[in-house]
């Protein structure tokens, strides 16, 4: 599906998506995005939906600036799966005891770690560079150094909401475990005080949309925002290595080494800033809710509890500023979804997988998302699908 143009501001809109099945919010948001005097481009991902602060499914391209909010308070969100030897042949027939594993070994909703995770008791952890990680949290904004012993225990944990857990199984019946997870409560901590700050600078008082708020290359602001960022969208990404390295240590454990070996780690953020180059000017690129799909990257496009996961390879496409959907996106709010639903429709929906049934997931619900294979195929000038993942277990906080 080509994308579809919607005249804005100072930039024209792309859209891989109807604009008439978008939100007149989150149509109202996008419209004030593209009048921002340092936008330079603005496309939009087919999961798009009204957010908090900034549209979900938005990349904004912009010149010397960048906007805390439309990063988004769960800094370096994102994915990670990897496949395993192991085939849909070897699983039990009944899930329940792994899910129980899972979940014992990965703290989810609010939860953490009695104890910091040690990485170098992880067989299957990859990640180096541990001390000097850690030793950049005294740099960080003065308000968020007092939860270091919070942030070393929330390392390796799940969080609530739309992250998850799972266990899949791919058209060839190979078994992926998979995962979505940020930066827990010190990306999101670090989030608000930088938005506040912005809030109050003098150049941010007459935008169309305060939450828009920006800071300005070559400012203290700027350079501390920056810092916090990407320390953020690190820690994101080693929180993710953690809870798959921990996943494949269970699942390792459950059906033994010999025959459960493990292949490449794909992990994708989807909300956070990269420093990239388009017409030879060089950009500020957020992606709120949208990953990285430059030619040959490998990502990855959740659906919901129930409709599995689309392992992805960008193509390159710059009209999109390489991007492509972090997901199916929502089609209706969590409030709603709770209100249009029962546990027995979540029952129903979420037949043959292995998770919560009750009414703290309900608006998790499969149909409170958009549908999955539409968003995929509105896409397919950015993305080609690699493998479709159907779960067999989703641990969810």
């Amino acid at each position: 599906m080509p994308y579809q143009t919607l005249e804005g501001g100072r930039v024209p809109i792309r859209m891989w998506t109807d604009p008439s099945t978008v939100e007149d919010v989150a149509l109202e948001q996008l419209r004030n995005v593209s009048e921002l005097p340092w936008i330079e481009g603005l496309a939009v991902m087919p999961d798009v939906h009204y957010g908090k602060g900034a549209t979900v499914g938005s990349v904004i391209a912009m010149r010397d600036a960048v906007s805390p909010a439309a990063v988004g308070v769960d800094i370096g969100c994102g994915m990670t799966a990897v496949r395993s030897t192991l085939t849909v042949e070897d699983m039990p027939d009944d899930l329940s005891k792994l899910r129980a594993r899972i979940e014992k070994a990965i703290p989810v909703g609010r939860g953490s770690h009695k104890d910091p995770v040690d990485p170098s008791a992880l067989p299957f952890l990859k990640e180096r560079g541990w001390y000097d990680f850690w030793k950049g949290f005294d740099e960080l904004h003065p308000a968020s150094r007092a939860k270091l012993g919070r942030a070393r225990d929330q390392m390796g944990s799940l969080g609530g909401g739309n992250h998850f857990v799972e266990l899949c199984a791919d058209g060839d019946g190979s078994i992926w475990v998979v995962l979505h997870s940020g930066s827990r409560n010190i990306g999101n901590d670090l989030a608000g005080h930088h938005i506040e700050a912005a809030r109050k600078l003098p150049h941010n008082q007459d935008l169309p949309d305060r939450d828009l708020a920006v800071f300005l290359a070559g400012t203290p602001e700027m350079d501390a925002y920056r810092h916090d960022l990407f320390w953020a969208q690190e820690y994101a990404r080693r929180n993710r290595a953690v809870m798959i390295a921990l996943l494949q240590q269970v699942v390792t454990k459950e059906f033994g080494a010999r025959r459960a070996k493990w292949g490449e780690v794909i992990s994708c953020h989807h909300n956070y800033v990269a420093e990239e180059s388009y017409g030879g000017a060089d950009l500020l690129v957020t992606r709120k809710g949208a990953i990285r799909a430059g030619a040959g990257d490998l990502g990855i496009i959740p659906g919901s509890m129930a409709t599995g996961t689309y392992i992805v390879r960008g193509l390159g496409n710059e009209t999109a500023y390489n991007s492509a959907s972090h997901g199916a996106g929502r089609r209706m709010s969590r409030n709603k979804a709770r209100k249009a639903f029962t546990v027995e429709d979540l029952v129903a929906q979420t037949a043959g997988v292995e998770c919560r049934k009750d009414s703290g997931v309900l608006d998790e619900i499969p149909g409170a998302y958009k549908d999955l294979e539409t968003v995929i195929q509105a896409q397919s000038d950015l993305v080609r699908v690699v493998a479709h993942l159907r779960q067999l277990i989703c641990v969810k906080g």
